[in-house]
């Protein structure tokens, strides 16, 4: 018997085709394509074929700073290739614990000269080589470019008509050509075959049931046809069963598990994909012993968190928890992951201070829902209840919440939640809240699996507010040492950036600073003192006072630092510091520089040729009290452009640092701006892209404009 529905669409949008075919040409067995947001920084997975959207739950939405393949090849711009589970498993790990299975993978940008789109992703079996052949990615550039082509004549939002985060999927008619329903013949094939035969699509519905599948299963062909074998058949209500099947989708390897039909009926399903679906033979065990140990299955509702799919997405979350640093990491992360595990449509965190109620972070509502919510006092919020207990609540519909908080209802319109406490030491830290747009019933094992996560995201939580309260205080004490402003020099432009580390516990040394000496003359330094802590920080504001206090009395450059160096050293600490000290006379149009062990400058001339300025290191300040520091003297015409830095610019993991310092006058060429606040903002958004920095960065850029001075 057959399944005479179809799910096929009548409109089947351009990107559909598009993505259809690189599919097709390309031989992958699935794909995907994701757009970048509105706001640029999160991708959303519109459409999918070859594969059930579930499949990709995880990853409907993705921040582009997610270390997932389709983000990477956005951020880079490149194709991203991941030859088989275990290269998986070794550069993204978060992508291998949802993506179980054997499996190549490959991620490329969507892109023209004018923008960024978003990217493609594609699957390829098992049996895939471990490289591209380069007829493959011929058609993955070309498919690439045909959905850019496409999304240039429209938005990305019109290219899509459903909502993000519901990502349409093509059948299988709209990618391999419709087929005609199974003729007689192959009917009779399965018929005469021994045991049961099962067609499942791409999803798992059972399409295709032979005769004498029902007394094996103990379910009519009614019961069977366009159910979900799992929820259809309460036995096989394990997620082991459906991840067999996901597997055999996902790798298109034959795969086969067995299982117990109550009351000790054993059966073999052996299940043989392809692009379609899935062929599945039903053999009776009868050879195996009737004493075989085991539980006989209750008959229950498939649970909503019950499925492997569900699990995946949980398992994802607990793996992305690990990653998060700060508060708004955590936010980021559940409200990403756990919205879309647990079906929610809002989430809400928010902690106790002077007994009311503070919003951390929300997904899902409108600000005036949160202002309405913010400041509210504890006592007559749940939530006020749920961390006075440390016990969750749930309320599966208004009139339930409406008996105990009679307003509390009406704030934000939802019609379910859920109020998990935040528990640190059995003390609580907080409160997240699930909340639904329509009624939902919380079963047992969605309570338990949730109490469960609340676990995790406390954890998380509580780590990540140590983390910014230490962040926070650290770099407020930087800062603070940091000169608020520059002063202005006639005949002298600037611009200055300082960035922390990415991610990090502490803070650096990193320093800069102009001084004025007299009319026509001024001093630029920058440093860095070794080390990434308070007393960092501290010599830093030393060291700077130091040289500050030396060059104000018009020492030329080595004086300066051979100073500031007697001075650490008679300081007697551990710490070391390198700096480079620049003496620039803009009446002659020259500048004087000494270095002690800092990273060469870079100089641009109106012509825009940039070089490395060759200025002879001495050693770091801090080491030997009787250091001296030779001298460069270098002319600065009019229109010349002077880069300092520290290391956190240029310094990469093996990496040579003399050839990322050669990129970096080569972007400093090349850079078109006209505004030196434009300019050094492009020269750290390229040295960002091209590697994540593991320091702090300083860029301090001065041009001599050349006026009178």
């Amino acid at each position: 018997m057959t399944d005479e529905t179809s799910a096929t669409g009548n409109n089947i949008e351009p990107l559909d085709t598009a993505l259809a075919e690189v599919v097709r040409r390309s031989g992958a067995s699935a794909g995907g394509i994701y757009l970048l947001a509105s706001d640029g920084t999160t991708l959303d997975l519109i459409v999918t074929c070859g594969i059930p959207t579930a499949f990709g739950a995880p990853w409907t939405g993705l921040a582009l700073s997610t270390p997932m393949p389709a983000a990477d090849a956005v951020r880079k711009q490149r194709l991203i290739w991941v030859g088989n589970q275990e290269q998986l498993a070794g550069s993204y790990p978060r992508a291998a614990i949802a993506l179980p299975y054997r499996c190549a993978l490959a991620a490329a940008p969507i892109s023209d000269s004018r923008r960024s789109w978003g990217s493609l992703v594609l699957l390829w079996p098992a049996a895939h080589p471990a490289q591209l052949t380069s007829h493959e990615r011929k058609h993955i550039t070309f498919g690439c470019q045909q959905a850019a082509r496409l999304l240039d004549e429209t938005s990305p939002r019109t290219a899509s008509a459903d909502p993000p985060g519901k990502p349409r999927m093509l059948t299988t008619p709209e990618i391999h050509g419709q087929r005609s329903q199974p003729p007689l013949a192959a009917v009779d094939f399965a018929e005469r075959l021994p045991g049961g035969s099962l067609s499942l699509d791409l999803e798992g519905r059972i399409r295709f049931v032979s005769s004498s599948s029902p007394d094996l299963l103990g379910r009519s062909c009614e019961q069977l046809l366009n159910t979900l074998p799992w929820q259809s058949l309460p036995w096989l209500n394990d997620p082991v069963y459906e991840d067999r099947h996901r597997a055999a989708v996902i790798s298109r390897e034959p795969t086969s598990f067995t299982a117990l039909r109550p009351p000790r009926q054993w059966l073999e399903f052996r299940l043989h994909p392809d692009a379609t679906g899935v062929s599945v033979r039903i053999t009776p065990m009868d050879t195996i012993s009737q004493d075989l140990p085991g539980p006989v299955p209750r008959e229950q509702r498939p649970s909503r968190l019950a499925r492997a799919g569900r699990l995946y997405q949980l398992m994802c979350l607990a793996s992305a928890l690990t990653e998060t640093v700060s508060v708004q990491d955590v936010v980021n992360v559940v409200a990403d992951q756990i919205m879309l595990a647990c079906e929610a449509q809002g989430v809400v965190f928010c902690s106790a201070e002077a007994g009311r109620l503070r919003v951390v972070g929300y997904r899902g509502y409108t600000s005036e829902a949160i202002e309405r919510f913010e400041d509210s006092p504890l006592k007559a919020s749940p939530v006020g209840r749920a961390l006075a207990s440390g016990v969750p609540t749930f309320f599966s519909n208004p009139r339930e919440m409406e008996r105990i908080y009679p307003e509390s209802s009406s704030i934000s319109g939802k019609q379910a939640w859920a109020f998990l406490p935040l528990l640190v030491s059995r003390r609580p830290i907080g409160c997240c809240t699930l909340s639904y747009d329509h009624p939902h019933t919380f079963d047992a094992e969605e309570r338990g699996v949730l109490t469960s996560l609340a676990g995790l995201i406390a954890q998380a939580w509580d780590r990540a507010r140590l983390y910014d309260a230490k962040h926070q205080l650290a770099h407020g004490l930087q800062q603070a040492l940091l000169p608020r402003g520059l002063p202005a020099v006639s005949g002298l432009r600037t611009a200055a950036r300082y960035l922390p580390a990415t991610r990090g516990m502490d803070i650096g040394g990193d320093f800069y600073d102009l001084i004025r000496i007299d009319a026509t003359t001024c001093a630029a330094v920058v440093g860095d003192v070794q080390g990434h802590n308070v007393a960092a920080a501290a010599l830093m504001g030393q060291v700077r006072t130091a040289v500050h206090a030396h060059a104000a009395t018009g020492a030329p450059p080595d004086e300066v630092l051979a100073r500031s160096n007697r001075l650490i050293t008679d300081l007697d600490g551990d710490l070391f510091v390198s700096s480079l000290y620049a003496q620039l006379d803009l009446a002659d149009h020259r500048v004087r520089m000494a270095s002690a062990g800092h990273p060469p400058p870079l100089i641009r001339g109106p012509d825009h040729r940039t070089r490395i300025l060759d200025v002879p290191p001495g050693v770091l300040l801090g080491i030997d009290s009787g250091a001296t520091y030779p001298v460069t003297d270098v002319p600065l015409p009019p229109g010349t452009i002077l880069a300092f830095y520290t290391d956190g610019l240029v310094e990469t993991p093996e990496v040579d640092i003399d050839q990322c310092t050669a990129e970096l006058a080569h972007h400093f060429a090349a850079a078109e701006d006209h505004e030196l606040e434009d300019l050094c903002d492009t020269l750290l958004r390229v040295a960002r892209e091209s590697r994540r920095p593991l320091d702090d960065t300083v860029l301090f850029l001065l041009e001599n404009t050349g006026q009178p001075v």
